[in-house]
C-alpha cells in the first residue's frame, strides 16, 4: 500500500467513517476497502443496504481513479452504473480498478464480494480528476 496520510487513502471522508469503512490497499490502479457488517447499514431484510453498497463502490472506485497520485488529485463522479447480484451479508470486500486513465477522465470497474467470494454487486464508473491545492 502507498505510504499516505489520512484514513481513506490520504483524505478524510466523513460518510465512509460513518459507515465504518476500512481502507486496505492502494496501488497505481487498484483500491481495496473492507466494510464490517453493522446494524446501522442494513436494510429491512437484514442485508447491507443498496445505497451503502453504491456509496462504498463509488468511493473505492474513486480511490482507484486517483491512485496514481492520491494526494495530488481529488475526483468528481461523472457516471456510475451498479448491478446488484446477490444479498450483501456479513463483512464485505470492495475492489475498484482503473481500466483507463486519461489526462482528466478515468474509467473504473468495481466489485463487492462477501466472505465466500460471491459477487454481491458490480459497478462501472467514470470520474473527472481534479487537481488539489498542494499549497495547503
Amino acid at each position: 500500500m502507498k505510504d499516505i496520510a489520512g484514513p481513506f487513502f490520504g483524505i478524510e471522508v466523513p460518510l465512509m467513517r460513518l459507515l465504518g469503512l476500512q481502507a486496505e490497499h492502494l496501488d497505481d490502479t487498484v483500491a481495496r476497502t473492507r466494510l464490517p457488517q453493522r446494524a446501522e447499514i442494513l436494510n429491512s431484510h437484514g442485508d447491507t443496504h443498496g445505497g451503502t453498497l453504491m456509496a462504498v463502490l463509488d468511493f473505492t472506485m474513486s480511490a482507484a481513479a486517483r491512485a496514481h497520485d492520491p494526494l495530488g488529485f481529488g475526483v468528481i463522479t461523472i457516471d456510475m452504473t451498479t448491478h446488484f447480484l446477490s444479498p450483501g451479508r456479513g463483512e464485505l470486500i470492495f475492489e475498484g480498478r482503473t481500466t483507463r486513465r486519461g489526462k482528466s477522465i478515468v474509467f473504473c470497474e468495481g466489485v463487492a464480494l462477501d466472505a465466500d467470494g460471491t459477487q454481491v454487486c458490480i459497478a462501472r464508473g467514470v470520474f473527472k480528476l481534479v487537481p488539489r491545492n498542494r499549497a495547503g
